[in-house]
């Protein structure tokens, strides 16, 4: 925390010193316009050729005072957005708050564990994670955290998100111009739409018009300052007119081919800033390396590239300006030269901008795993096997407050699945939470919440947390069926990791136990790795019949003082101790 915190002093005092250059640019552009116009009147009131010479002088001033104004915006800009990304850390550390997207959209009740193991969400482990600002970055680290990679892709992942662990500068500020770009799912989809869209070439004799009658223009106009015959001036208003006529024929192409890019030009070049970003950095792991080789095309680099697109559709944005539109192309057929330009890039790199923007998406996933890394280093990635050893030591889960959460040692080899035991509360479905989270986040290359883990990257099976799905007429019994069914079929095709908590919750007790051994014996005839928990004691002589891969393992409670403890700490065994009893006694139910 204390990096941050020397981060917010560092951006509060740059941020400040930018702020007053900032404002005193302006006061000295406001009073260049001052002298511009003070000499512009003393010139008119005396013809003093010596005004005119100052009143340009100020002019060129004020353009040069433009520039810097710019350029001061941006840095201001980009200095109070490294500031809020650091106080965003410092609250998140702190506990005092979550001030992360927290990846709603990305919900699926019928996702193998997404839904149970609260991937996404309020409080889930997207928004923990989440440093992402573009739409490509979200996408990306959610698609990351609901698909299993393989172990040559965790391999290549976990090189990365340790390369970018330490480069925290470069990290915050590649967020901070994500963020600077205030990109959206919109803004994403205008530029896909706008590769994807394919129009015919111009006609050649309108391309042909595009460069005859612009220098038919100014070739009369040189020849009325040379010879000043008035004639010419009717020609030229005619080539003027002829020229607003061929801007008319070419303005729905031109409409058609702009359609749903408002604003797009200041996202593309955002984009451009962060590619530029990756492009000038130096990096040492392959994947990083692989991703910045693909910034190269056509012997230039895609950040160039997209700076030239912004440049174009900035320009095209003058079609909607009444009086520079029929100005500039009235004279030299401004918008339809932009056009041609347009399509020619189109042609030639339309094809790589979607890689280009994932590209981007990658690195803010990699950067968001990263800063879990940075902010945990008592977290560990795990060593990866193909063995179906899985084994953790003081496995927790990431999202509790590490000041207070129990770690336990876990592991899943020679003996594969676990019969889990405890009364409510004693920490049983926080245990698989643990279980389920750390393998997804060690099957996509991140650290876990352990001080030592081996995994063999399984696919991830859970049934702990289903709803009535009211919108398919489901009961809550009849959708843990479906996802039961769903858990079998995928042991079909391979061995999984599966979490179980408490199945078939809407049926008798002896239907509910019965069922309930039937699944276990099932699942573990699959090769499946993982755990069930229950509070039926009769599921756990289950072990007896299969002794080399079952064991039971609990969650125990004690009564001090007359009150319950509970210490999360996972004991070998069947849990023994009845707190609903002493609860009930205690409240005065029984």
């Amino acid at each position: 925390m204390k990096s941050y915190q020397d981060k917010v002093s560092t951006y509060s005092e740059l941020y400040n010193k930018t702020n007053k250059k900032y404002n005193s640019i302006s006061l000295l552009r406001l009073l260049s316009i001052f002298l511009l116009l003070f000499f512009m009147f003393y010139y008119i009131k005396t013809n003093e050729i010596l005004y005119v010479i100052f009143a340009v002088l100020s002019f060129a001033g004020f353009i040069f005072l433009m520039r810097i104004h710019s350029r001061l915006s941006f840095q201001k800009l980009l200095a109070e957005t490294l500031l809020k990304i650091n106080q965003n850390e410092i609250s998140f550390l702190k506990r005092e708050k979550t001030p992360f997207e927290n990846g709603v959209e990305f919900i699926d009740f019928h996702h193998p564990y997404a839904y149970d193991l609260d991937i996404f969400g309020e409080h889930s482990l997207f928004q923990s994670l989440n440093r992402t600002a573009s739409y490509i970055g979200k996408k990306t680290l959610a698609d990351l955290l609901l698909h299993n990679l393989s172990e040559a892709a965790i391999l290549e992942n976990q090189e990365a998100v340790n390369e970018l662990k330490n480069k925290v500068d470069w990290r915050q500020e590649f967020q901070a111009l994500a963020i600077i770009s205030e990109d959206s799912k919109t803004s994403y989809e205008a530029i896909k739409h706008w590769t994807a869209f394919k129009n015919n070439a111009l006609p050649k004799v309108l391309i042909a018009l595009s460069i005859i009658l612009p220098t038919l223009f100014f070739g009369v106009l040189a020849a009325y300052f040379i010879t000043s015959k008035t004639i010419l001036l009717s020609y030229l208003t005619y080539i003027f007119i002829a020229n607003l006529i061929v801007l008319g024929r070419s303005i729905k192409r031109i409409q058609s081919e702009i359609a749903k890019a408002d604003n797009i030009d200041k996202i593309i070049k955002q984009y451009s800033l962060l590619l530029e970003k990756i492009e000038k950095e130096s990096f040492q792991s392959k994947k990083l390396i692989h991703l910045q080789e693909q910034l190269v095309f056509k012997n230039a680099k895609a950040s160039v590239h997209l700076k030239q697109l912004s440049e174009l559709f900035s320009r095209m944005d003058t079609i909607s300006n009444f009086v520079t539109a029929t100005l500039f192309n009235g004279t030299f057929l401004f918008n339809l030269h932009v056009l041609r330009a347009l399509l020619k890039w189109k042609e030639n790199y339309a094809s790589e901008i979607d890689n280009w923007i994932s590209i981007i998406g990658e690195i803010e996933a990699l950067n968001s795993l990263a800063n879990l890394a940075f902010n945990n280093s008592d977290f560990v990635f795990p060593e990866i096997n193909s063995e179906y050893k899985i084994e953790f030591k003081n496995l927790s889960h990431p999202l509790l407050n590490p000041a207070t959460r129990i770690g336990n040692d876990t592991n899943f080899h020679p003996l594969s699945f676990v019969i889990l035991t405890g009364s409510n509360m004693s920490g049983k479905s926080t245990f698989l939470r643990s279980l389920g989270i750390n393998m997804v986040l060690g099957g996509i290359g991140s650290v876990v919440c352990a001080s030592e883990a081996k995994i063999h990257p399984l696919p991830v099976l859970v049934s702990m947390r289903l709803s009535d799905s009211l919108s398919d007429s489901e009961s809550y019994f009849f959708a843990e069926i479906k996802r039961l069914k769903q858990i079998m079929d995928a042991l079909e095709n391979q061995p999984a990791f599966v979490l179980l908590d408490e199945i078939l919750r809407g049926t008798n007790s002896d239907d509910k136990r019965n069922g309930t051994i039937e699944v276990v014996k099932k699942i573990i005839s699959k090769k499946a790795v993982g755990a069930i928990a229950t509070h039926d004691i009769e599921v756990c002589l289950t072990t007896n019949e299969y002794p080399e891969i079952l064991t039971n393992q609990c969650f125990e409670v004690e009564i001090q003082n007359n009150e319950l403890h509970f210490d999360y700490k996972l004991r070998n065994g069947i849990c023994k101790n009845k707190s609903a009893t002493f609860l009930m006694q205690k409240m005065g139910v029984i």
